[in-house]
C-alpha cells in the first residue's frame, strides 16, 4: 500500500470503530481476511498457525511459523484500543426542566471541553436475555450513527468569568448531555436501544455504551500532510499493528519466531482489569501457544527470556502555541517518523538497547526516527511496556508516532507517519 493508502486506512479503520468493542471487530476482520482464525478463550486450540482471540475489548492475534524452533522467542507487539470519552451510566435517564437528559461518566483522562456542542452518537456492547439461558447472554454490538445526544455549552453572557477564568466543568452537573424533551411520546433509553436492537427492553440486562462524535475523519492541513480524526490515542497504533501482523501474514514478510499483536482494553484507566494489560490474559495466552506446540515448561521459559515486546502508544508532537511545555532537546514533529520514548523513572520502559534495537531497524525500512523525553519538571504519562515488561519479564521498548490534541474528541496526526509506522512494526515482527 501507498503512504496515502495507509492513512486512509487508518481514517477507515477509525471511523469503523467508534467504541473498544468495534475496534476489535475491525481488527478481525482485517485478520480474517489475512487468513486467520478465531478460537474462543474455553476451546481447543490448532497447534500453531494463525489464530486471534477477542474478550471484551481486547484482541490478541498471533502467527507461528511452520517448522519454528523449540523455545523460540516471541515478537509481541503491544498497544490499546479504548479512548477518553464519555460513558453511560446504568441509570442514565434524567428529567430536568422538561429535557430528557443521559447522565454519563467521564472516562479516562478527556479533555471534556472538547465533548461540547458537538452531534454525539451512541456505540458500545449491550448484553440481552438468550434462550439459552441466564448463564450464557447474548452479547450485541450496537451503533446508533446520527445526533443522539448534544452537551450544549452554557452562553458567555450568562457567565462572563468564562472569557478571564477560563472554562471550567463540574463533570457531575455540567456535562449531562440532552437526549430529548420530556413529553407522552418521548421513548425512554431503554426503548431506544429496543428499537435499535430489535428486542423488547424487557430483554435488555445491561450495557457497556458510550458516546461518539459523529464526524468522519479526515484529511487536512494546505496540502493534506495531516488527519484529523477522533482517538488517534490509540487507534492509530492498533491499526498499525494490526497491518504490520497482516503483512506478516500476506507473505509481504517472513519471520523465524512467533509473532502476536496485544490490542488491550482499560489503558486510559490502569490497566487493571481481566481484559487490560495488567491482567493475566497475555501470559496464559502465550503459554497455550507454547503448549500447543508440545513445549515443555521451561521450552517456554527460555522462549520468554529471548521474547522482545514493542508498547506501540501516541506521542506528544510539540505545539507551536505552547513550546514551554516540551524538553527542548527531544522535540517531536508531525510526519518525521516514530518516536522512542524514554524516562528515567520508567514511565516508559526503553532502555538503550531497545532504543538501540528499534533505531536500528527504523533505519534498516528506511523510516526517520525521533526521540522523545518530557521535561524534568512535568509529571510523565505512561503506556501498557512497563506493566508488561514486569510482569512478563521481557525486554521492552516504548515507541509511538506523534500527534497534537491527545485526549480531545478530535485529535490530528501527520499523514505520512501511518505508513512510517507500518514500515517500521512490520520489520520489527520479522527481526
Amino acid at each position: 500500500m501507498s503512504a496515502t493508502d495507509e492513512a486512509q486506512g487508518l481514517l477507515s479503520f477509525i471511523d469503523a470503530s467508534p467504541s473498544p468493542y468495534h475496534a476489535c471487530h475491525t481488527a478481525a476482520e482485517m485478520l480474517r481476511g489475512a487468513g486467520f482464525g478465531m478460537v474462543g478463550a474455553g476451546s481447543t486450540w490448532p497447534a500453531g498457525g494463525k489464530q486471534f482471540l477477542v474478550r471484551g475489548g481486547t484482541l490478541i492475534a498471533w502467527s507461528v511459523p511452520s517448522g519454528v524452533e523449540r523455545g523460540a522467542g516471541f515478537r509481541l507487539l503491544g498497544a490499546h484500543t479504548d479512548s477518553p470519552n464519555l460513558r453511560v451510566r446504568p441509570n442514565p435517564e434524567r428529567q430536568q426542566q422538561g429535557y430528557q437528559q443521559l447522565a454519563v461518566d467521564v472516562y479516562g483522562g478527556a479533555l471534556v471541553n472538547s465533548w461540547l456542542d458537538r452531534d454525539l452518537g451512541l456505540s458500545g456492547r449491550v448484553v440481552v436475555r438468550s434462550s439459552v439461558g441466564m448463564t450464557d447472554p447474548e452479547v450485541r454490538l450496537l451503533r446508533i450513527d446520527r445526533p443522539l445526544v448534544r452537551v450544549a455549552q452554557l452562553a458567555p453572557h450568562l457567565d462572563r468569568q468564562v472569557r478571564t477564568e477560563g472554562l471550567r466543568l463540574n463533570p457531575q452537573t455540567q456535562v449531562v448531555p440532552i437526549l430529548g424533551l420530556i413529553g407522552p411520546d418521548q421513548p425512554s433509553f431503554r426503548e431506544i436501544l429496543s428499537r435499535e436492537l430489535t428486542v423488547s427492553a424487557a430483554e435488555i440486562l445491561s450495557w457497556d455504551l458510550m458516546l461518539h462524535d459523529l464526524q468522519p475523519g479526515t484529511f487536512a492541513g494546505a496540502s493534506d500532510e495531516f488527519l484529523s480524526t477522533a482517538r488517534l490515542d490509540n487507534l492509530g497504533s492498533s491499526y498499525t499493528a494490526t497491518r504490520a501482523m497482516v503483512q506478516l501474514a500476506d507473505g509481504e514478510a517472513a519471520a523465524p519466531h512467533i509473532c502476536v499483536i496485544c490490542l488491550f482494553d482499560h489503558e486510559e484507566v490502569g490497566s487493571t482489569s481481566a481484559n487490560g494489560a495488567a491482567g493475566g490474559l497475555l501470559p496464559n495466552i502465550l503459554e497455550r501457544i507454547a503448549i500447543g506446540l508440545g513445549w515443555g515448561r521451561d521450552d517456554f521459559l527460555r522462549a520468554m527470556a529471548s521474547t522482545t515486546l514493542v508498547s506501540a502508544d501516541m506521542a506528544h508532537a510539540v505545539h507551536p502555541n505552547y513550546q514551554e511545555y516540551y524538553e527542548p532537546d527531544h522535540l517531536l514533529h508531525l510526519n518525521a517518523g516514530p518516536a522512542i520514548k524514554i524516562n528515567s523513572n520508567q514511565r516508559y520502559a526503553t532502555d538503550a538497547i531497545g532504543e538501540g534495537l528499534f533505531a536500528a531497524l527504523c533505519e534498516a525500512a528506511g523510516v526517520p526516527v525521533q526521540r522523545y523525553l518530557g521535561r524534568a519538571d512535568v509529571p510523565c504519562g505512561s503506556t501498557i511496556g512497563p506493566l508488561l515488561a514486569a510482569r512478563l519479564g521481557v525486554s521492552t521498548v516504548d515507541v509511538g508516532f506523534s500527534q497534537l490534541a491527545m485526549h480531545s474528541a478530535r485529535e490530528l496526526c501527520g499523514a505520512a507517519d501511518v505508513d512510517h509506522m507500518v514500515k517500521a512494526l512490520t520489520a520489527f515482527l520479522t527481526l
